[in-house]
């Protein structure tokens, strides 16, 4: 990956129709699948869909719906954002990965991550307090599932494999995976360790700060002898015609949500002032075309990736609104960026 890429991310958050009652689960789930088809007529690269287990979202198993997108699309990339690999089974994820590979020609893309929200642990039979080790043990087999021959394994978390064969194969003989990491300079090691490439969350505060996560992972890669690749960003946003149309759209249903999940983490609500200040300087990537463009412009030249997701949804932004985001994005937002940086 050389050329500059740019995606979108969302976690299927149930939106409100345009007379503002919440669709159902069913809808929102079309919804998203409509929002890629669209994303791929605009040559946006990726689409990733991420995982939760809650009642604000409707994507619980992102590649069932990356599957539906890949009978619909032609040329975007379907990626998770993130899988909670620590909560599944490493050889099942590596099957459904292959499987929406095979029916998207070689499209897929799996980025693992440990989970910033842990309702997967308890609902699939997971201890919180093997956190760590499950996501240790489980990364290490998914990275030898990876050379698609057989596998002899073990560790404490699951059965041992002897000598096990894991089908389907990809065609290409490799499917890209990538470790989703929120700051954790431990994980962004692990990372490096297995020659993966790295996708930063970066959902606050200046973009510029996370550059030493940047230059560890490389230097890690050098000392292990193994492969830095570029790394991706993913940040929090949302385009519409004009400025003040994008944040009243965005800000009443983020605040819900936000406060929501907030108090669960012991947050104060959050306040217009900082919702504000964060899109002035931090990492939210609000406004009009013109506006998001400059802003991703500034960061791209700050923080040295070479992917950057926009997660166009958070809450429940009205449908029309969300399918505009998504149109603004791919046909001003993105070039409007390449000639600014070229």
């Amino acid at each position: 990956m050389s050329a500059l890429e740019f995606g979108l991310d969302t976690f299927g958050d149930v939106p409100t129709d345009d007379a503002g009652a919440p669709v159902s689960y069913a809808a929102a789930i079309r919804q998203v699948v409509d929002e890629a088809v669209l994303a791929d007529e605009l040559g946006v690269d990726v689409i990733a869909l991420g995982e939760h287990h809650r009642p604000e979202y409707s994507v619980s198993t992102p590649e069932t719906v990356l599957a539906g997108i890949a009978a619909r699309t032609s040329r975007i990339r379907l990626a998770s954002g993130v899988t909670v690999l620590s909560s599944d089974d490493p050889v099942r994820v590596f099957q459904r990965f292959a499987t929406v590979d095979a029916l998207s020609h070689g499209r897929a893309e799996v980025i693992l991550g440990r989970g910033s929200f842990t309702e997967s642990f308890p609902l699939f039979g997971y201890d919180l307090a093997d956190y760590d080790v499950l996501f240790e043990e489980k990364i290490d087999l998914f990275v030898r599932l990876l050379d698609e021959r057989p596998v002899t394994w073990s560790g404490t978390v699951r059965a041992p494999l002897v000598d096990a064969d894991v089908f389907p194969k990809t065609e290409s003989g490799r499917l890209r995976t990538w470790v989703g990491v929120g700051g954790s300079p431990q994980s962004v090691v692990r990372t490096a360790r297995y020659g993966l490439p790295l996708m930063l969350a970066v959902i606050g505060g200046r973009p510029a700060r996370f550059n030493p996560y940047i230059d560890l992972y490389r230097r890690a890669a050098d000392q292990l002898g193994t492969t830095a690749h570029p790394v991706g960003m993913h940040s929090p946003g949302f385009v519409a015609d004009t400025d003040e149309e994008a944040k009243e759209v965005f800000w009443p249903h983020y605040k819900v949500i936000r406060d929501r999940i907030g108090a669960l983490r012991g947050w104060p609500p959050i306040r217009r002032e900082e919702f504000e200040a964060e899109i002035e300087h931090g990492s939210l990537y609000i406004g009009a075309p013109d506006t998001v463009a400059r802003k991703i412009a500034r960061t791209l030249g700050s923080v040295d990736v070479g992917r950057f997701d926009l997660i166009y949804t958070a809450g429940a932004q009205p449908v029309s609104a969300r399918l505009r985001a998504v149109e603004l994005y791919g046909t001003k937002v993105i070039p409007m960026v390449r000639d600014l940086l070229a």
